[in-house]
């Protein structure tokens, strides 16, 4: 990723509405969540939640995928590793000591069987 993809990732996040979306996003990974459930969920109007949507979208953050009548969105979690990684590049100046904290504190949230809090 490039500072620029990074500045447009980041920008999109900088946002309470945005913010909460892609996390519920993430929450419901594989299988995603209506625009309709989205708006419900986060208690924003419909309309409102699209142009979020359309934001997150354009930073490459999530997508959307037509079903029948609706779109599911999903998170894009490519994307969201891809900035992850490019925030922690050069973690502590290659200081494994100083790195080893946020590492131990990421991993529990991934690890098979672990719900996230």
């Amino acid at each position: 990723m490039d500072s620029s993809k990074a500045i447009l990732a980041l920008a999109a996040l900088a946002q309470n509405t945005r913010l909460d979306t892609f996390r519920l996003l993430v929450k419901h990974e594989p299988d995603g969540l209506p625009v309709g459930e989205l708006a419900t969920l986060i208690d924003v109007p419909q309309n409102t939640m699209s142009a979020h949507l359309k934001t997150l979208s354009q930073a490459g953050l999530i997508s959307g995928e037509r079903h029948s009548r609706s779109i599911i969105y999903r998170a894009n979690l490519d994307a969201f590793r891809d900035l992850t990684l490019f925030l922690l590049k050069d973690c502590c100046g290659g200081s494994t000591e100083l790195c080893a904290p946020l590492i131990a504190e990421l991993t529990p949230c991934c690890a098979p069987g672990v719900q996230p809090s």
